[in-house]
């Protein structure tokens, strides 16, 4: 006698078909919308060769950064994930066109949010216990929630101080690889055509970078090291670092003290709310100390250690209390080998100096393979340095632009880029981001020097350079926000 067949279960067979069938669904969504974006770009290219008055030109152009804004916020908000991540580098004001930066920065800070009954699952699964026994409270809902992870505000059985908990959002690592991998695709089949830049190395770090950030125990290793070597360099730390609750860690969730602050994005708002001018010179002297510290902390990261935080955007900085500057979310650092430390190290000098040899030297010590398109190629190779790693743009250039004829990317193609350089690209134009936002405009090559310098010369390629201290700035900040 035939035994009894098992329940039919229609709705487990079809949740597993859309779980196995939704990369497939991402990867072509990605694809349509992505050739839609660039072929409006081609067609309009055509359009504005026969089109010989320049204000209409213009105009044109900005029809079709308004209406490509609308697309790529579309695609990147339906789609999230590493998009999230997409929208955050290229929604820069010194990057992108201004209709995409209008776009783009309201989805730097809002990615939907996990349900707390899942946080709770996840938690009490990762640390094994029940949430009562180890928190005396927890906000169900999130101080805020990225493309990986999401933080909750909660307080620990028997202290007196708030924490954060951060939690990863189940299932999101497998579809942020296959966007990752869509957009290396995209990449090698751009670079061959309008953008003569090794944008697949670049695609290639952020795959590395960001499979990092899955794991919560190296990112709370990493932040104890970059607290760590701050506060041993420095008097006192430029950056406020987080502190980890060392048993409370596991490769999902990762709990740490708890920083209040003002975010910068509304350090304008705070500014105007405490009665000062925003464009008068408190106001300028506050941003600029804010940057101050900030480059400070990279300049040192970066050049004498090696070892730095590499995602330096807006939703990852607080203003706090005591004019001090705070550093968030340690999931993407970068740990440069010594050879390109020093390489940069140099190519900081030949900026500072506009040494366009030194330039030249310092990009084949680096391994940045280039092709010369001109006749001044050294100068042109000094401009590229220039606008890839200094945050004060060189004169005549207001912002980036990859597609015209003028543009430094156009004459001197880039056909090698290091992969473990990218960070180094990526922070200084996520710093030279915040310092158009703030309306600051600087040079963090110039701050950098007495740290290249020092790097160089304990390496024993500087002779009879005399490494001038930096003066420091006392707290305007404290003054200007905290006053009363």
């Amino acid at each position: 006698m035939l035994g009894k067949m098992p329940p039919f279960d229609l709705s487990s067979i079809q949740e597993n078909l859309s779980t196995q069938l939704r990369p497939w669904q991402r990867s072509f969504q990605f694809w349509v919308r992505a050739v839609d974006i660039y072929a409006g770009y081609k067609v309009l290219q055509v359009r504005v060769c026969l089109e010989k008055d320049k204000q209409k030109q213009e105009a044109m152009w900005g029809r079709q950064h308004e209406l490509a804004a609308d697309k790529i916020y579309a695609m990147c908000s339906d789609l999230g994930g590493f998009f999230l991540k997409v929208a955050q580098i290229i929604g820069k004001p010194d990057l992108a066109p201004a209709a995409w930066v209008r776009r783009l920065v309201t989805l730097c800070d809002h990615a939907p949010a996990t349900p707390f009954d899942v946080v709770q699952l996840v938690l009490e699964r990762e640390l094994g216990r029940n949430l009562g026994e180890m928190f005396e409270k927890i906000d169900t809902d999130p101080l805020g929630s990225a493309s990986i992870a999401q933080v909750h505000r909660a307080r620990l059985k028997g202290d007196k101080s708030d924490i954060v908990v951060k939690v990863q959002h189940p299932g999101v690592q497998e579809l942020m690889m296959t966007d990752i991998r869509n957009l290396q695709a995209f990449a090698l089949c751009i670079q061959k055509t309008d953008i003569k830049f090794d944008l697949y190395s670049v695609t290639k770090e952020m795959e590395k970078q960001i499979g990092y950030e899955f794991d919560f125990m190296r990112e709370a290793d990493a932040m104890e090291r970059i607290r760590r070597f701050l506060l041993e360099s420095n008097k006192r730390s430029p950056v406020l670092v987080p502190r980890v609750v060392r048993n409370l860690v596991t490769r999902r969730v990762l709990v740490m003290e708890y920083i209040d602050g003002i975010p910068i994005m509304n350090l304008g708002e705070e500014i105007a709310k405490r009665g000062i001018n925003p464009h008068g010179k408190v106001a300028a002297a506050a941003k600029q100390n804010i940057l101050g510290s900030l480059t400070k902390a990279y300049g040192q990261m970066i050049l004498k250690s090696g070892f730095f935080h590499a995602d330096p955007h807006p939703g990852n900085i607080l203003i706090c209390k005591g004019s001090q500057v705070a550093l968030l979310d340690y999931g993407q650092v970068k740990d440069l080998p010594d050879k390109l430390r020093l390489g940069y190290a140099n190519l900081v000098l030949a900026i500072v100096n506009r040494d366009p040899v030194r330039a030249s030297e310092s990009y084949r010590e680096l391994g940045i393979d280039t092709l010369s398109k001109c006749q001044n190629e050294q100068q042109e190779l000094l401009k590229l340095a220039e606008t890839m790693f200094d945050t004060k743009l060189p004169p005549g250039v207001a912002t980036l632009q990859p597609f015209s004829e003028e543009s430094s990317i156009k004459k001197i193609a880039v056909q090698a880029f290091p992969e473990e350089l990218f960070s180094v690209l990526r922070t200084v134009h996520l710093l030279r981001g915040l310092s158009v936002g703030l309306g600051v405009n600087y040079s963090c090559a110039e701050q950098w020097r007495p740290f290249a310098e020092e790097a160089l010369l304990a390496a024993g390629r500087l002779e009879g350079t005399n490494v001038k201290p930096r003066r420091r700035r006392r707290g305007l900040m404290k003054r200007l926000l905290w006053r009363g």
